[in-house]
């Protein structure tokens, strides 16, 4: 059978964003750090809705326990760098995209690999403090255009999920460490984010991960699970729609119609 054309693909999108918003759709440059239960839903949607550049950052490999809620996880590929996985499935969505895989944790010894203004649109769904604010820091001062993603863990109700300015957050703790570390540390600006209206609940047992009976497939991985200060259960109804919004406030923006007023400059 004949390999479809790109046409083909993406006629339904195209049938409802129109010929330019998708050309604007396929040129754009897009990378997400982070390809977890959030970020690895928003890979896909971005691909599938035919966005033609994007790069994928994350150290991780798959881990049994993220087998419940990330996409590119399963029975079979435990132990495997998670955005290869990822990036094979991708392919097999739009062999024509250009996606670049980078295993690599984002911290402050590896944010100089990249240049955050060579992309139209940072994608961040990074689960760990210190890294989630490096990365808004470094877009916000360069004045790239970054979405954010909030706490998914601990809910349990996908009707609770929004997308808001961080300044008009509620409920969300992640949210609000954020806003005050920002603050802390004298970075201005605002940027629209994902995050969940929903009370978070409480744990109902105790977590195996980063201890002596981690489920991480090598040492590397349980040591970052034991680096983490708390770890919350998390569902896939929840990070995934997460992940879709996400990718929704990109795709939203490149279908604006701009043409009345770049014509008015």
């Amino acid at each position: 059978m004949r390999a479809p054309s790109q046409h083909q693909l993406f006629h339904r999108t195209e049938l409802l964003l129109g010929k330019d918003a998708m050309k604007r759709i396929r040129d754009a440059k897009v990378i997400i750090f982070g390809v977890g239960g959030v970020g690895s839903w928003c890979a896909e949607a971005l691909i599938r809705t035919g966005v033609g550049h994007l790069a994928i950052v994350d150290s991780d490999v798959i881990c049994p326990t993220n087998v419940n809620r990330q996409l590119q996880a399963t029975s079979h590929n435990i132990g495997k760098s998670k955005v290869d996985e990822l990036r094979e499935r991708l392919l097999t969505i739009n062999p024509e995209a250009e996606i670049k895989a980078f295993k690599v944790m984002y911290d402050d010894k590896t944010c100089d690999q990249f240049n955050v203004t060579e992309y139209d649109y940072v994608l961040d769904a990074i689960d760990t403090l210190r890294s989630k604010i490096l990365l808004l820091r470094r877009c916000l001062e360069s004045g790239v255009k970054v979405f954010s993603s909030m706490g998914a863990g601990s809910k349990i109700d996908p009707t609770g999920i929004r997308t808001v300015p961080i300044g008009k957050t509620k409920h969300c703790p992640l949210a609000r460490v954020v806003r005050q570390r920002l603050r802390k540390e004298k970075i201005e600006g605002e940027f629209l984010c994902v995050y969940s209206e929903e009370l978070p609940m409480e744990s109902r047992g105790k977590t195996f991960c980063g201890s002596a009976v981690c489920a991480c497939p090598d040492k590397e991985e349980r040591n970052l699970c034991m680096s983490k200060a708390k770890i919350n259960g998390s569902l896939v109804h929840i990070t995934a729609p997460f992940g879709f919004a996400l990718a929704g406030l990109v795709i939203q923006d490149l279908a604006k119609d701009n043409s009345n007023a770049d014509a008015a400059l």
